[in-house]
């Protein structure tokens, strides 16, 4: 994709039709362009979210991250943020001055960026002619608010250029932009989707990695391991936030194999109320039927099956003025070998 450079020596605002970088910035599209005001949370790169993400309850050190169970869901590519105080743009373009000033547009040279938001001058287009975009006077110090931009943290998924591409601009304080890319709660829930960690799917297995042909093979996961799990999502300078929930409801079993029998047959095991699921093996159990377990009716000769054990979680959300919603559940997935072999017999 073309991108088009901006020479140190203009003073005017370039506004490219397609993808451009900061000259000398350091960085390039997929990381973002350099630049940032340096000992401050602002950043002056348009790949990078200042959204804030804590887990507020649930088991901690998950390292699993969900996989949408719907194939054409997926989060939005961008979203306006709030990037610069009129003090911080100040900052950054006399000291700084090179970094995104649109999420498609790198500005490098401390003119482009005093000659707009200091001087108020009118931003140009590619071909130099005037854009409509008029300019700022001294950064608009004094006033309270903050100066916005689009941000997309995954470039792969922003097919559209126009999206979210409006030039760097103003918005009072507790105020959101009337735009179609503006940020939501329900924006921040699926931003928070993508935070959510779980544990991994580690299954009891009676007999473990090797059975044989009829017998039953017992599954559980130990009580307390798997509960529900909520991340919070908050934008500063907005007021905006989202909770999403993630509520473990079954752990689906897939024996690898059609020769086999899954208990219960769905092979969907509910997960019990302490978090369990389940019920581990005890002596004398052997001929009982499990309440969640496979039993292979077939041998699994010179490759083994490969057991898939899924958790699905439900996701719903809550966030700003009463918000609420679900999203598509969620699944994490583990496999491991099974060898089955058949019973041996002794003839005397």
């Amino acid at each position: 994709m073309r991108r088009a450079l901006v020479p140190l020596v203009l003073t005017t605002a370039l506004l490219t039709p397609g993808p451009a970088h900061a000259v000398g910035g350091g960085g390039t599209r997929g990381d973002g362009p350099a630049g940032g005001v340096k000992g401050n949370e602002l950043t002056a790169k348009a790949s990078t979210s200042r959204i804030r993400v804590t887990q507020t309850s649930g088991p901690t050190g998950g390292k699993g991250t969900l996989s949408s169970i719907d194939p054409t869901w997926e989060p939005p590519p961008c979203w306006y943020e709030p990037v610069f105080t009129p003090e911080q743009l100040k900052n950054f373009a006399e000291t700084e001055a090179a970094g995104d000033v649109s999420i498609r547009q790198g500005w490098y040279g401390e003119g482009l960026w005093t000659d707009h938001f200091r001087d108020g001058k009118e931003a140009r287009n590619y071909f130099g002619t005037p854009a409509n975009v008029p300019g700022y006077k001294n950064y608009n110090l004094g006033k309270d608010g903050y100066f916005w931009r689009g941000v997309a943290p995954d470039w792969s998924a922003l097919d559209d250029t126009s999206l979210c591409s409006r030039l760097m601009f103003w918005q009072d304080a507790g105020e959101v932009p009337d735009e179609p890319e503006a940020p939501t709660p329900e924006v921040l829930a699926a931003y928070a989707y993508d935070k959510v960690k779980v544990p991994e799917t580690e299954i009891e297995l009676k007999p473990t990695n090797r059975s044989t042909v009829n017998l039953p093979t017992w599954i559980w996961l130990d009580h307390g391991t798997f509960r529900e799990i909520r991340v919070r999502a908050e934008l500063p300078g907005t007021g905006l936030w989202a909770e999403t929930t993630a509520k473990p409801v079954a752990l689906h079993l897939d024996p690898g194999t059609k020769d086999a029998e899954t208990y219960p047959s769905s092979g969907d095991c509910e997960i019990n109320a302490d978090g369990s699921i389940g019920t581990p093996y005890t002596r004398g159990s052997a001929d009982e039927t499990p309440p969640c377990g496979i039993r292979y009716l077939r041998a699994s000769g010179g490759e083994p099956y490969r057991l898939t054990a899924s958790i699905t979680w439900e996701i719903s959300w809550q966030g700003t003025g009463g918000a609420q919603g679900d999203l598509p559940d969620g699944t994490f997935e583990t496999t491991q070998d099974m060898t089955v072999q058949e019973i041996q017999s002794i003839n005397r």
